[in-house]
């Protein structure tokens, strides 16, 4: 998942600083650099499984939460398909046991995600389609579309500001999607940095809507578990509804060896053994 780093997961490329006269040449920091090197690079391991918990809070401040048990696998483009997840839901009690799958392909191909549903009290699974990027992903504020991969090529984006930072670096960036009719007109996101490019993190983003407005604000902390960044809490508020959601993620293992039929829709059926 939208969860945007726990469903991403490549290994990180470190480029090399040539060498003239025995004296480093700086980089020239891009936009597309910090993007590609802070966001599409991280690593989040082959597979993980974890416990993710969703609180959703209402304008009036009222709760609902739910805790899932999360397997994730990076299948890298076998099948053109990018990763996959699958959900159980361990809270409320009174839907244990349901489950939910997805599976995520190469932004090239075109293919909308697949999803599937087990219900237990009816013994069915059946899928579930995505007809609007906009939909609210497991009923939180992030959409579809902020959880979907995508390459640094798709948006335009632009370094709006550089800051030093406690030995660190801070890069804002203002990135503008090219679809012909977007779901946001820009994005503004903060990444930190600190001495190497494997510590840099987005920290927080800011989504206009169509006309120019701020919709919501998600800011994010990170855990590094076994050399893998996932997120700790992530925390996104709608300014026009006032609903938000948190999401936290706890209980990780990295590369414990998922096999490919943990994705199937038999899994689902059969749950957590």
């Amino acid at each position: 998942m939208v969860i945007n780093r726990v469903l991403i997961s490549s290994v990180m490329l470190f480029a090399q600083l040539p060498i003239w006269g025995g004296v480093a040449q700086a980089e020239t920091v891009t936009a597309e650099m910090v993007v590609q090197r802070c966001d599409l690079d991280t690593y989040a391991g082959d597979d993980n499984r974890s416990k993710l918990t969703v609180i959703l809070r209402d304008v009036a401040g009222n709760e609902k939460k739910n805790v899932y048990r999360r397997f994730w696998k990076n299948f890298v483009g076998k099948g053109d398909v990018f990763d996959k997840m699958v959900l159980f839901t361990e809270y409320p009690l009174d839907a244990k046991g349901t489950g939910f799958m997805r599976w995520a392909y190469l932004p090239e191909t075109g293919k909308n995600v697949d999803q599937w549903l087990y219900l237990p009290s009816l013994k069915k699974i059946r899928r579930v389609s995505v007809r609007d990027p906009a939909d609210r992903f497991l009923g939180s504020d992030l959409s579809y579309w902020d959880i979907s991969l995508r390459l640094a090529s798709q948006d335009k984006h632009r370094l709006v500001e550089e800051q030093s930072i406690d030995g660190g670096t801070r890069y804002i960036i203002e990135s503008v999607p090219m679809e012909r009719k977007p779901l946001y007109s820009k994005i503004i996101a903060v990444y930190e940095k600190a001495s190497d490019w494997g510590d840099c993190n987005k920290t927080s983003m800011e989504y206009y809507d169509p006309n120019g407005s701020l919709l919501k604000v998600q800011t994010l902390s990170w855990q590094n578990v076994s050399g893998a960044w996932l997120w700790d809490e992530v925390v996104v508020s709608n300014r026009k509804t006032g609903h938000s959601s948190t999401f936290q993620v706890s209980d990780i293992s990295i590369n414990v060896g998922l096999k490919d039929r943990m994705f199937t829709e038999r899994a689902l059926q059969k749950g957590i053994r």
